[in-house]
């Protein structure tokens, strides 16, 4: 580990013009030379006085402190105990400290001096205060403006850095700050190499350099360091700029490009393995920043781009090009649930619904790019403003509103936000009869469209869509359903398939609710036991909304998954090409499809739907997690980690929001114990167990979590009360699930598979 030097008031500690009485003391030669925690005051370097410890690592330790000489606060670093004592280390640290101090970038940490007390030398450098480019890269990348203001600076600063021959060889982003002003600052030369700087013109590909050092002796930062630094062998510029591809890679997606459960896997990843397309993650990405980032990344640094100067040329190009590509993107909106302002409080299901009607509504207009329900209402309640929320979700506009609702009077209130300003597009508000509903939402559509400019040639004339039933109370039920069914566990799932029901009794040709009680089957046949009543009522079901409502897009896809129950795959597989035919949003149709798919050993197919699933609802942890295992099961490791990373990623996020989320607490912990995390997997699985103890679902999976991390009488007993609850429909998973491999010799698990194989007769 390397210092960075950061100022962020620890708790207690005084800020800036804050009256401070401090006790100080005088440190000799010898206890500067031993590592000390001063993080008290009450301690003194020549004419510094040492406030508090910022950081300590290989590269010395770094405090805030205070020149009384000039009144200011600085950063003041001891050298490591091993430059101090080697008069050759300590006269190249010099040389390289004096050219690192000549470069006098407004990019660059600027360094006041090197100093020494009682022969234990240190350095005195400027006080940067801000945030480290780690702590700014979120999950989902930076938006592509703020991320050309952060990188373009940036590779300006290496570039300098390199014509006068100095190689940072430790770029990461906690060696990245960005100050209050907005300004970047790169931190910790303390890897830096000299050398004097090639003749104009030269081709780098020609040039070799000299070993120094111990031969295959590491320096730098395992995620970030290119292939010849992990081999041992001497870097140059080159080596930096694959570590800006990693930090570029890193700033676009909010992912690394290589990943590893150890030390040796990822070294093998740097080595071996090609980056995932950073728009597997991101689609708004222009395709010029993926061909940059591909460029930095190349494994021979002979193929890789050559100057810092050329990648920032390339980097302008792809800012230009990100201007247009953002033009052709289109407009996009994410709606929120609306908040439910009734006097009850008890419409929360009611407002959901709304806001779900309206995305569907939005999503028929050619020209809108919506976020999908999943996404979007992961930021149900949150305190984010609608700027985080906006750069989140990677869209220009938020919807948000509330609904009233009184008797049989209905009030809406809604408003478009341009996330860039904060400030409203269009707001209405809307005082109907409940039985308006339908046509409140179409309205809200219609105007959030003109908000846009957004041609509606595809809903010209303005007729208003036909209701989806004329019961408003069949209305109310369904919307009580989709709320259950989405808590994606077995209890959830049978109130949802009560609450369909009761729609369908008030309205029996609601082809929605038909294709609810179908989904809701297939998942209790799936997950609940083995029962042919409920696998030959989703068919059944399914059939019945397709009679109702032969364009439901749902409705086929509902249909497509109870076919595949039966075994009927190309009846199914037509059903669910269909779907995606007549509604290319629609998640649950690719999703459903990709498991069928796998159930079908049609691995790559599985693969390539499940990245679709992926590109329709970016934020849904499900697809990746599942993608993991099958690239695992086709040994690419790489692709198996990367991928997994990615949803594990989605998963924490999924859980900050929804901690509850207990489907996200156990596929999460499969991820952690795959990647080598076994005790932080341990842990979300024993969390997810105490939010339902007696799922089978949850059961099975905790099974395989034990197994892969090695607790097999743990594993066993999960499992066996998984098989006596006939919790999992399929006695196939047991059979066939890699997840168990470690435990197919016990008799146990042996006995597990005759009890499932004497049930399926």
């Amino acid at each position: 580990m390397h210092t960075t030097i950061v100022c962020s008031p620890a708790r207690g500690t005084p800020r800036m013009g804050e009256e401070t009485k401090h006790h100080w003391t005088t440190l000799s030669a010898s206890e500067l030379r031993e590592p000390r925690d001063l993080s008290q005051s009450g301690d003194a370097l020549l004419h510094y006085r040492l406030l508090e410890t910022l950081g300590k690592g290989g590269g010395g330790v770094v405090w805030r402190a205070f020149d009384t000489h000039l009144g200011r606060e600085i950063a003041l670093k001891r050298l490591p105990e091993a430059v101090a004592a080697d008069p050759e280390a300590l006269e190249r640290f010099g040389h390289e400290a004096r050219a690192v101090a000549a470069l006098n970038h407004p990019n660059i940490v600027t360094i006041h001096a090197i100093e020494n007390a009682e022969g234990a030398p240190f350095m005195t450098m400027e006080l940067v205060r801000g945030q480290t480019l780690d702590q700014l890269v979120a999950g989902g990348g930076l938006p592509l403006e703020r991320l050309m203001d952060v990188a373009i600076p940036l590779v300006d600063a290496v570039a300098a850095a390199h014509e006068r021959g100095v190689t940072h060889r430790d770029l990461k982003p906690r060696n990245i700050m960005i100050t209050d002003a907005g300004q970047v600052k790169v931190l910790d030369f303390g890897l830096a190499h000299v050398q004097p700087p090639a003749p104009p013109g030269t081709d780098l590909t020609s040039v070799t350099t000299a070993t120094q050092g111990r031969t295959g002796q590491l320096a730098g930062t395992l995620p970030y360091m290119s292939p010849e630094q992990v081999q041992g062998r001497t870097p140059d510029a080159r080596a930096d700029i694959f570590s800006l591809g990693v930090i570029l890679y890193e700033m676009g997606t909010g992912h690394r490009p290589f990943t590893g459960g150890t030390p040796a896997d990822l070294i093998a990843a740097i080595l071996r393995d090609p980056a995932p397309s950073p728009s597997t993650y991101r689609a708004d990405l222009p395709p010029g920043f993926g061909r940059i980032v591909e460029r930095c990344l190349e494994k021979d640094r002979r193929k890789r781009l050559q100057s810092s100067l050329d990648l920032r040329a390339q980097l302008e190009d792809v800012r230009r090009e990100g201007m247009d590509h953002s033009r052709s993107f289109g407009p996009s909106v994410a709606v929120l649930p609306f908040t439910d302002i009734s006097q009850e409080k008890d419409q929360a299901y009611f407002c959901e619904g709304m806001a779900e009607e309206v995305i569907g509504a939005l999503a028929r207009i050619e020209g809108v790019r919506v976020v999908s329900r999943t996404s979007s209402f992961l930021f149900r309640g949150t305190a984010l403003d609608t700027r985080e929320i906006g750069r989140r979700l990677q869209v220009s506009t938020l919807l948000e509103g509330s609904v009233r609702k009184a008797g049989d009077r209905l009030r809406v209130t809604a408003q478009l936000i341009d996330v860039t300003t904060g400030y409203h597009v269009w707001s209405e508000r809307y005082d109907r009869q409940i039985e308006d509903v339908f046509a409140v939402q179409d309205e809200i559509a219609d105007s959030i469209a003109r908000a846009l400019k957004v041609a509606l040639e595809s809903r010209q004339p303005a007729a208003p869509r036909k209701a989806p039933t004329t019961s408003l109370g069949a209305y109310d039920y369904y919307l009580r359903g989709r709320k259950h069914y989405f808590e994606y566990r077995r209890r959830g799932v049978e109130s949802a398939l009560e609450m369909f029901q009761q729609a369908i009794d008030l309205d029996p040709g609601y082809a929605r609710a038909w294709a609810g009680i179908s989904d809701c089957c297939a998942y209790l046949y799936m997950y609940g036991g083995r029962d042919d009543a409920q696998r030959q009522r989703a068919e059944e079901s399914s059939r019945r909304a397709l009679e109702l409502e032969p364009s439901l897009a749902e409705a086929h896809a509902s249909h497509g998954l109870a076919l595949s129950l039966l075994g009927r795959d190309d009846e199914a597989n037509a059903a669910f090409e269909t779907a995606m035919r007549l509604d290319p949003d629609l998640f649950e149709a690719r999703y459903f499809y990709a498991r069928h798919c796998f159930a079908g050993g049609h691995l790559e197919k599985a693969i390539g739907l499940y990245e679709q699933a992926c590109a329709v609802q970016r934020d849904d942890y499900q697809p990746p997690l599942l993608m993991a295992q099958i690239y695992d099961d086709l040994e690419r490791p790489g692709e198996a980690q990367a991928t997994r990373r990615r949803g594990l990623a989605l998963a924490e996020e999924r859980l900050r929001l929804s901690p509850d989320d207990v489907r996200a607490r156990y596929l999460g912990a499969n991820a952690l114990v795959a990647l080598g995390d076994r005790q932080r997997g341990l842990e979300w699985a024993r969390a997810a167990r105490a939010l339902d103890p007696d799922e089978p679902m949850l059961l099975y999976n905790l099974g395989c979590i034990y197994a892969m991390a090695g607790e097999r009488e743990e594993a066993l007993d999960c499992l066996e009360r998984a098989a006596r609850a006939r919790g999992i429909a399929q006695k196939e998973w047991y059979e066939n699930d890699s997840n168990l491999d470690s435990l197919r010799d016990e008799p146990r698990f042996q006995a597990m598979l005759d009890l499932l194989r004497s049930a399926a007769e």
